[in-house]
């Protein structure tokens, strides 16, 4: 059994400023404080990103508070999931390397994404991703602030779910930015990166990604590592 683990912002979709404008209302109505600038958000967890926009504001968050800031932000992508449909989208061969995926044998696809669990599936159920991934194995970041962490959990959830000794060189990781190959690496598993966001290849290549593409247009590398 491999197990193939996808990030999801940059990676299959793009929210083209929704996820932001969500972020912004959150914060707002948890810290009572309008959002005028946000954290860095490439490869880290909502945890962090929430954690170090309140320091740019002054606030010293604790865990109830990003706590409440998720499960307001799980409504609002709901609330809010047919404009994301309409401004944000699929990337181009998003759908299509899920699919390919799919059909192999005994291949699980599942999450690795800095989202909380109930984000991560709205996003990806709102452009039609959502069907061949099994997200209770996946990691979120409402499991841990650090995204290797995130990769042990799914592994673990993955082996505890179907009963099998999954080692990490039956893991591929997918991922758009640094931060994705580096949690790859620390957990020993392969990573192909994608320059779908602000990451150049060559970027991605230095982080130490075994393989980097332009966009998922052509699954044929991907389903070659799976089969290797």
């Amino acid at each position: 059994m491999k197990l193939v683990l996808w990030d999801i912002d940059h990676t299959l979709i793009a929210t083209r400023g929704v996820g932001r404008e969500i972020f912004g209302h959150c914060f707002e109505q948890v810290t009572g404080c309008p959002m005028r600038e946000q954290a860095a958000v490439d490869g880290m967890t909502e945890p962090v990103i929430f954690r170090e926009t309140a320091k740019l504001h002054g606030i010293t968050s604790d865990r109830p508070m990003f706590e409440a800031f998720a499960r307001l932000s799980a409504e609002q992508h709901q609330i809010r999931a047919e404009e994301l449909r309409e401004r944000g989208h699929a990337l181009p061969g998003a759908a299509g390397s899920l699919d390919a995926v799919a059909g192999l044998g005994d291949v699980v696809q599942s999450v690795v994404s800095g989202n909380i669990a109930p984000v991560a599936q709205t996003k990806l159920a709102v452009f039609g991703l959502d069907t061949h991934l099994r997200f209770p194995l996946g990691g979120y970041g409402g499991d841990h602030d650090e995204r290797p962490e995130l990769v042990r959990l799914a592994m673990q959830r993955t082996r505890q779910a179907l009963d099998i000794p999954l080692s990490a060189d039956n893991v591929l990781l997918l991922g758009d930015t640094p931060a994705d190959v580096a949690a790859g690496l620390a957990r020993g598993v392969r990573v192909i990166a994608v320059a779908t966001g602000s990451s150049t290849m060559t970027e991605l290549r230095d982080a130490g990604a075994g393989q980097v593409l332009p966009d998922l247009t052509d699954p044929t590398v991907l389903l070659d590592w799976i089969a290797s």
